[in-house]
């Protein structure tokens, strides 16, 4: 989940990806906002992904995919 507070570090992410939400969650919004990928309601990729993990983002297909 995103909150204002990460507002200093988004012009700095590639992309979003979060276990919760929805199309008119924080993160979904900022994501558009920002013209950056996004993919929402994972449910476990904060339990799966880990620090400094090399990840693909395709949020047209909704795949995350470890490199």
């Amino acid at each position: 989940m995103t909150t204002t507070d990460f507002t200093p570090i988004l012009d700095k992410i590639s992309g979003l990806i979060t276990d919760e939400g929805g199309l008119t969650c924080h993160a979904a919004i900022v994501s558009r906002e920002l013209g950056i990928p996004c993919i929402i309601g994972t449910k476990h990729a904060t339990k799966t992904l880990k620090d400094d993990d090399k990840i693909e983002l395709d949020a047209e297909k909704g795949i995350i995919r470890k490199l």
